[in-house]
Formats: structure tokens, sequence, C-alpha cells
């Protein structure tokens, strides 16, 4: 190469970022006859093909590539601006891949483009030679009447050593200004001129459909994604006609956006337990001491989420993680090398479709290592500590985990509805001080049901057996001489209650059948009898203090009815009907209320009302307290004894959970906004929520085998994700972030839209509904390491989590067979029909086959064709991972588009080379090659393999 060209390689990161800069006039006339409403068209686009080159040596063909170049006056010097694939063994090469320069080139009609055409000696080593160039100017390419240029390559020693040919494409607006164009022929792909359609549909809600969904302009997805690489090529067709493909890849503000949010979320969450803790009261000394244990274990993970908090907003980085930091603590939250990869083929005969995949990183606890084993095992090992612990007679005991999930929603219940009964007895008094008949009825009627509501979450046998082990924990009870403390734990003695109240049923059962009991230990039995009888007192007083709500309530109900059957009465009937209703009155009033009402004016409906608010406000804030406190205890009680490694297995959980989850939101913003005109899929999508499928293409063995369990964890967590679409505040990229709320137990996603997109959305989407996620995950090793793993091993995870999404895949379609019509699915051009396919990848998903990748093809080809969202990972995205999108990018050419197989191989090692996968190795480590080694690729099946060249012994 000319020593005054210069390298992408040396290029500072700023120049692949996306640019904004409007076109310049001259440059808006450098379209030929373009879409101009079409931000992803480029402004110029050409192929090259050579014909005769010769080489110094005749007994071989040369293996060549041309490399562009560019300068525009005054630059002095030359910028290599793309090449083409390399093509083996032949002296007329047609390159598969184009030259697009796109409006943040800033060319203009006095450009010089240099081509450079090279023989290379050796892929392997990289070893080549310029055999000849030419050059000319974008004027020229455009002044002529086809757009094409045929030139003479001459070497350096100005031999002439070739012809070239350039064609510039051209993309006409409407189908109805397009020119009859001849069919090509391979033979005459040189010469010809194709004139590509944009189909009139994309006309249509231009704003919505086309171009807004363009990755660089569309105003939601702008504020989404950012470095966008871009590249084309024109591929034939079976039937002699050329396909135009876009490829491109972008990463996103998400992935330090989400973990940011969800940080300090996990931080609350934890801050308010130690907070609910410390508000226990006070304990006995051997309950304080666990309850002092559990604090401090609390108090160091918020410390280490504070830092990542702190480490999160100090970070100044681009806006991805490259593969080299994956193990880094700083930046563990985020997910790994997250990158939408996207490509857009567009055919003569009008139609534009679009394919997105969300690749990552294997969602995995890096930096804390995974010593052979990960979240699968981890989890199992707790629960075996738990159960060792509760057969033990620990005083902790170990609940069983229904009962620990029980607690947990009823905390949140009594927190939510403890709340909202005093927001509504609050708006009850406003409207009495308005004196507002219409409010008051309606305010009283919510307000009934939210009170009621509460009085049915704290009748609970679970609550009533945690009271009453919370007053056995407290000092005065142990001063009465208590029996031993398994006699009087929770696990003894658990009150049998039906779901409907009986406050005055006498009758108790005397154990929990949702707990593990543990015998008395040599206690005494008049202790016994006197451990019963107080926890008996204990019950009476809780069933009083929930009695007390209901009774404040209806208290406040009768007042209500009779304030507005007075109101009624003053408005409507005669003075004498007035007068017989206070001669009544007196007598009515005695049997319902207290004399105070008597004195009550009617029209003082405020101070009628307060002190029997305030009552019944005092009285759910009672007993939300001693619930809540009921329940924390029993969730400190089953905690105890393996505080320290529940902690610890929720930490790394929460590590994994936010990498997957922000590649998850990724993949929804960008599947909504392509989807706005798709009235079947969001029929479907509010219907039966939304399908995501991860396909791993992780090792069972090592490592791998960890990662992989980490990442199964993960994903089967996103079963608590919900979404919810509102509408954008405003059009500045900050109020188009996701927001997320909620708690480990449930988190909700809130993506906002801008105006014009939000009023597209069905009317289910528009109020609000919670679209939720089935998540499935796919996973086929296909490295040297799994190679191992089926030899000498165990491929049992990757077996057990296969068959456990292909069980949930066939429940989602099953679910949409029930209740939607086929049409609200995409078309496809497969004559396999969706049933049959899935009973393919079922009967593949069991079978003991090695390196099964057919099971990776069809779970994505089902994916696509039930309008789900794909994910695809391997341990860092970046080398397994491009050879997978870009074989999924051609089978979609060859299975819906037509792609020639010809060229099936030619096209996969030309995005294998050229596309922008091999610039995801650059982003990450600094180097244009795959992380493989010869050795390592004879191991993989052959439609993983990159070309020659493109590969070597790189960091991962």
């Amino acid at each position: 190469m000319s020593g005054k060209e210069r390298s992408p390689r040396h290029r500072p990161w700023s120049v692949y970022r996306a640019n904004t800069f409007d076109l310049s006039a001259e440059m808006m006339g450098l379209a030929l006859s373009g879409n101009s409403q079409d931000p992803d068209e480029p402004v110029l686009e050409f192929s090259v093909a050579c014909s005769e080159l010769v080489t110094p040596s005749l007994d071989r063909k040369p293996t060549s590539f041309v490399a562009v170049s560019c300068t525009t006056p005054p630059q002095a010097f030359w910028t290599k601006h793309a090449q083409t694939e390399i093509i083996e063994g032949t002296s007329n090469p047609i390159f598969l891949s184009s030259v697009a320069f796109f409006q943040d080139s800033l060319i203009t009609q006095q450009t010089q483009v240099k081509l450079s055409v090279y023989d290379v000696k050796d892929r392997a080593q990289g070893t080549m030679y310029m055999l000849g160039s030419s050059m000319f100017s974008v004027k020229e390419l455009l002044q002529d009447k086809h757009h094409r240029l045929h030139l003479t390559l001459r070497s350096a020693e100005n031999e002439r050593v070739g012809n070239i040919t350039v064609i510039a494409w051209q993309i006409e607006e409407k189908r109805e200004q397009r020119a009859p164009v001849a069919r090509l022929q391979r033979g005459d792909t040189v010469n010809g001129r194709m004139v590509l359609p944009v189909d009139e549909s994309l006309t249509e809600s231009m704003g919505i459909k086309s171009k807004s969904s363009s990755l660089c302009k569309d105003p939601l997805l702008k504020a989404v994604f950012g470095g966008i690489m871009s590249r084309t090529y024109r591929f034939p067709t079976t039937d002699g006609n050329h396909l135009r493909i876009l490829e491109q890849m972008a990463e996103s503000a998400l992935s330090l956006h989400i973990p940011r949010q969800f940080v300090k979320l996990l931080l609350e969450e934890d801050a308010v337990r130690v907070c609910e803790l410390e508000e226990l009261g006070e304990l006995s000394a051997c309950w304080e001491n666990l309850r002092r244990q559990i604090i401090t274990q609390y108090q160091t993970i918020i410390l280490t989420y504070q830092e990542t908090i702190s480490d999160l907003h100090e970070y100044k980085g681009p806006s991805f993680k490259s593969s080299t930091l994956k193990a880094e603590r700083k930046l563990e939250f985020i997910p790994t090398n997250l990158h939408i990869q996207r490509m857009r083929v567009q055919g003569e005969s009008g139609y534009d479709r679009t394919y997105d995949v969300v690749s990552i990183g294997a969602p995995a606890a890096h930096h804390q290592g995974f010593k052979g084993c990960g979240l699968r095992k981890l989890l199992h090992k707790l629960e075996e500590a738990r159960k060792h612990s509760a057969g033990s007679g620990s005083k902790a005991m170990a609940y069983q985990p229904q009962d620990v999930v029980k607690a947990k929603e009823l905390i949140a219940q009594i927190n939510t509805l403890k709340t909202q009964v005093c927001y509504y007895t609050e708006r009850l008094s406003r409207a009495a001080k308005d004196r507002s008949a219409n409010a008051l009825e309606r305010t009283l009627a919510i307000l009934t049901e939210k009170t009621r509501q509460l009085v049915t979450v704290c009748d609970s046998k679970l609550l009533s057996t945690a009271i009453v082990a919370l007053a056995a924990a407290r000092p005065e009870f142990t001063q009465q001489g208590s029996p031993s403390s398994s006699s009087l734990s929770p696990s003894s003695r658990s009150p049998s209650r039906s779901p409907s109240r009986h406050p005055t049923s006498p009758s108790r059962a005397a154990t929990s059948p949702s707990r593990h009991a543990v015998p008395p230990e040599g206690s005494e039995g008049s202790k016994n009898k006197r451990a019963s009888f107080q926890a008996d007192l204990h019950e009476e007083e809780w069933e009083k203090v929930w009695l007390n709500v209901d009774k404040s309530l209806e208290c406040v109900i009768q007042r209500v009815d009779r304030l507005l059957q007075r109101d009624k009465l003053q408005s409507d009937s005669s003075s004498e009907d007035v007068f017989l209703l206070a001669t009544e009155e007196p007598s009515t009033a005695k049997k319902d209320t207290s004399p105070e009402v008597e004195k009550t004016s009617p029209g003082e409906w405020s101070d009628a009302l307060y002190p029997l608010l305030t009552t019944l406000t005092d009285c759910a804030s009672l007993m939300s307290d001693k619930a809540k406190k009921a329940m924390v205890f029993l969730l400190m009680q089953d905690s105890a004894p393996t505080i320290a490694m529940s902690l610890t297995l929720q930490y790394r959980r929460d590590v994994v959970f936010c990498q997957t989850l922000t590649a998850l939101i990724c993949g929804f913003v960008i599947k909504l906004r392509n989807s706005l005109c798709d009235s079947g899929f969001l029929r479907q999508l509010h219907t039966i929520g939304l399908l995501v499928q991860y396909e791993g293409l992780l090792s069972t063995y090592g490592e791998e085998l960890a990662m992989l369990e980490d990442m199964s964890v993960g994903v089967m967590d996103l079963r608590n994700v919900t979404f919810k679409v509102t509408q954008a505040t405003s059009g500045f990229a900050p109020d188009m972030l996701p927001v997320i709320t909620g708690n480990r137990n449930g988190f909700n996603v809130r993506v906002p839209m801008p105006g014009v997109m939000f009023d597209s959305l069905p009317r289910e989407i528009q109020n609000g509904m919670l679209l939720r996620v089935q998540p499935v995950l796919f996973n086929v090793g296909i490295n040297e390491q799994q190679t191992l793993a089926e030899k000498f091993g165990d491929t049992s995870l990757q077996e057990v989590i296969n068959m456990e999404s292909m069980t949930r895949l066939n429940s989602y379609y099953d679910q949409f067979k029930e209740v939607l019509p086929e049409d609200c699915l995409p078309r496809s051009r497969s004559t396999t029909g969706l049933p049959e396919l899935l009973k393919l990848l079922s009967q593949n998903v069991n079978a003991k086959k090695s390196k099964n990748v057919e099971i990776l093809w069809q779970a994505a080809e089902a994916c696509r064709r039930l309008n789900g969202v794909r994910f695809t990972s391997c341990k860092s995205a970046k080398d397994r991972t491009a050879m997978s999108l870009t074989l999924e990018q051609c089978q979609i050419l060859q299975q819906e588009h037509a792609l020639a197989p010809q060229v099936f191989y030619q096209a996969l090692d030309c995005m294998r080379s050229e596309g922008c996968r091999r610039e995801n190795t650059m982003k990450n480590v600094g180097c244009r090659k795959y992380a493989f080694n010869s050795l390592q690729l004879k191991a993989f099946p052959k439609q993983y393999r990159p070309p020659e060249g493109t590969y070597g012994k790189v960091e991962t």
C-alpha cells in the first residue's frame, strides 16, 4: 500500500462513531435519484469487478481483493475507505461486497477515488503485493450516462495488468419511475445496470414505518443505539436478480444506563430490609445476636452496591464493555460486548425486510470466577444447606420455599394496601370538607375495597403463626419462663384457618403442613401448657387488631351513609319531611352510633368524619405494622442459618440478571419500534407476551460449563420482568430511555415512545397493560472444548436446558394457537410449516448427536416465525458469535430471499472477512482477527469456520 494511505486500524475511535452532519447541497447532488427520505441509503454506492488480471507468475491465477482509498482536495493524503472480500484463483473476480459512502462520509464531486488491486500469496500469513491500481473522480462516475467506468489497472512500473469496472448502483423512489431493465446474468453482471425500487408501502406513514426505523435517524432508536457501523453487499439470486444487503452493527447506551438504575434499586431494596430488621423492636439476647449478624451481612453488601454505583457513574469510556474487561470488578454489572446486529434486505420486486439479533457475551459473573460451578449448582447447594439447618434443630428455623415467597408477597401487599388506605382516607376527608356527595360516595367505595383487601391479606395462617413466633422472641416472654426454643418456634404450631374469616371459631390445629417441625427437647408439660396459653392470647390479640379495622370501617360507612341521606333529604324533601327526620332521627341514631352523632350538625361533614377516619387510619397502620414485623421476623428466622451464603449467591445472581436484563430491554425496544405497523405482532404481544430466544454457543467443559449455569439462571429470571409502554414527555433523548422499577420479586420496565409512535399502538398497550416475557435458551457447544466434554466430560446440563426450553417453546405456541389466528405471524417462504419445524426441533433436542447445530438453526427460525426476539451469545460475543450471526444472515438470505446457492459460501466468507463482525474484533481487542487457531477450527462444524487470513492468536 502507498505510504500515504492511512489504515483504519490507526484511526481514532471517533471515526467509527455515527455522525449527524447535515448533507450539503453538493452532497445531495451525489445521490443517484436515490430515496433521499431513507437515512440508511448511501450517498454513493458502487461495485467493482476485475478482468484479465495478470500476475508475474504465469503458473498461478491471482487471489485478489480491491482496496478503496479516497482524498478530497485540499486534503493532501489518501485515506483508506473500504476493501472488498478476497476471491481466490481467478483472473476475473466479481466482488460481492459493494463500496458505500454514507451521509457522514463528506465526499464531494471533486473527491478522487483510488482502486488498488492486491494479489494475496498467503492468506494465513497475510503476505501480498499490489498488482496494480487505477483512479477516478466521483464527478466522472456520476457524469457517465450509465454510471459505470471501465478503467485500466497499471502496476508501479506503469504496465497494464488488467481491467477494473466500477458500477454505481441506483435506487429509485417510486416503482412507476423505474425504467425497464434486462435481467442480469452472471456473465453480464459487470456490464449491466440494475435499478432497485423501494417498495411503495415504504412511503406510507413514512414517519413511522420506514424512515424512522433507521438506527441513525429514528428519534427512539437514536436515543438507545449509537456507534453504528455499516457494510453493503450485492448478492445474486436464483432468478438472476440481485439483493441489496445493508449490514449494520450498533452499541447501546443502555449498556450503562440500565445497570446504573438496576444497582440503585438493589441498594434501596437491601437498605429497606435493614430498616425493617432494625424496626422489629426489642428481642431476646439470642434473637438479637442473629439480627445483628444478618444486618452486618447486609451492610457489607450495601457498601459493595454503593461502590458499584459510584464506579458506574464515574465511568467515561465507550458505551459497551469490551471482552478484555469482562472480569473487571467495577464493570461487572455491564453486559460484555453488547451490540445490535441488523441486516436489511431489499429486492428488485420492491420488498424491504429487516432482521435484528442482539449479541452479548454470556451473562456470567466473570469477576467472581467459576471454580467448577455456577448459579445452578450454587442454588442447589443453598437449598441443601437450608434443609440441613432445618433438620439440625437450629433456633433460626428454615421455612419451606413457598412460605418464604408468600412472606415476601405479603410484605409487598401490606405496604401497597396500607399506602392506598391512607391515601383514600385523606381523599375521603377532602371530599367531606368540600361537601361533594359524589366524590364522597366514589371515594368511600374505593376505600372500602382497599381496606377489606388489607384485612383479607392480614387474615393469613402463615401471618398468625409468625405473630406468635415474634411474641415468643420478645424479652418479656423469655423472662416469664418459656420452654425450649423449639417448642415455641413457629414450626411447632400454626393455627389452621380457613381463607374466609371466622373469628368466633375456637378450633385450632397444632401443626402447619408447610413447615419442618422440630420436636421439643426436654421441655416439661407445665411449660408447654403455659406456652400454648400465651400463644393463644397473642392470637386473640391479633384477631382483635384486624377486627378493629373491620369495625372502624363499618363506622365510617354508616356515618357517610347518614350524612348523604341527610343531605339528600335536605335538598329534595319538603320542610315537613325535614321536621319528621329531626323527630325520628334520635331513635335511629341510638341504634347505630354513639351520642356524638346526635350532636353533630348535618352540615359539618368534615368534623363528623374526622375522628372516625383517624381511628380507621390508626387501626389499619397498627395492623399493617404488626403484620409486616411478623413477616420480617419470619424471613429473618429463615435466612439466619445461611445468610452469608445466601447473600453471596444473591449478589452473583444480581450481576448475571443485570446483564441479561440489559440485553432484553435492547431487544424489546428495537422489536417494538420495527413492529409499530404490524398489528398481528402487537396483538400477540399484549395477549400472550413476547418470546425471547437466547442462543448459546458455550461448551459444557471447564469454566464455560459454569458460565452456562449462570446464563441459564439469568435467562429464566427474565420471567419476572414486565414491560409497560408510555408516551415520552419530550423528544429529548434522555426522556426516551427506559426506566426500571420494582425489586427482586419482579421488575417493570417502562419504555417511553414519541407521541406519534405511541398513538399507533393498540388501545390495550396505550392503557398501560403489562407485557410479559417468555424466555427460552438453546445451547450447543461447538469448539474443541465441547469435543472434550462429549468424549470425557458431561453434556447433561446442555441437554436439560434444551429440553426445558423446548417444553416452554411448545407451551408458548400452544397458547398462541388457543387465542390467536395464524395470520398474526410473519409470512415465510419455507416449505416447512411451523408445527413441523417445532417437531423437528424437538427430535433434535432429544437426539444424542455430537455438536447438533441444527438445534440452533431450527430454534432461531422458530423464534423468527413466532415474532420473537433473537439473542446470540458465546463467552465474549466476538468470535463464535460472529460465525453464528453471519451464518444466520446467509441462511435467511437463502431461505427467504432466494440467494443463489452457488454463492452461499462466497457470501458467507464475504460477511466474515469484510462485514461488521470483523470490525467487532477490532473494537474489542484492537486487532481485526478472530481468536481461533487452525487446530481449534478442525473441531468446529464446517459452517462455523472463518476464511483463511481472518483468524489468529489474539486476546479473547
